[in-house]
């Protein structure tokens, strides 16, 4: 059996978050917590085959708005969530199809949380790699970084949300 090869792609990314497990579930589980940093709407029905649908750009045309028609595939309360994710707007052959998100949350002390996002069901080729680099990039240097953000410095203000490198 070989693994690993050169087309399995994942994107795994790790980080440390100086507040409590709950704190973490919290933002990633409801609307409140989705947009002090993740999008400025959404959707969420925290259920086995509910909606996970979050909204980049709400006042767009729907189809248009972003993370739509994305579904919950499995949780485990304040340990993991499991979802759909598709392809941003400007990516319409992959854009319908769906890839795989698992996100992961420990307790390291009383207010430090490990999470971890485990992103897969990539294809191969023409759009799929153009999808497979913007979210290797809107993962690790905008999303997580404005998930530390928002508890360090506070929710999002989406009408000047921050800019990393």
């Amino acid at each position: 059996m070989k693994q690993n090869s050169n087309t399995d792609r994942v994107i795994f990314l790790e980080i440390e978050i100086n507040t409590s497990l709950s704190e973490v579930w919290n933002a990633w589980t409801t609307k409140e917590g989705i947009q002090s940093f993740f999008s400025p709407d959404c959707f969420v029905e925290l259920k086995e085959g509910g909606s996970y649908e979050n909204y980049f750009n709400p006042d767009a045309n729907p189809g248009e708005r972003g993370g739509e028609g994305n579904k919950i595939l499995a949780i485990q309360p304040q340990k993991m969530l499991s979802f759909t994710w598709n392809a941003p707007p400007h990516l319409p052959d992959v854009r319908n199809q769906r890839t795989h998100v698992c996100i992961r949350f420990t307790k390291i002390e009383k207010n430090k949380t490990k999470f971890s996002l485990h992103h897969d069901g990539w294809g191969i080729g023409g759009q799929w790699d153009e999808a497979f680099e913007y979210f290797q990039i809107a993962w690790g240097k905008v999303v997580l970084p404005r998930l530390i953000y928002r508890f360090e410095s506070g929710p999002v203000d989406w009408n000047n949300p921050p800019k990393f490198d």
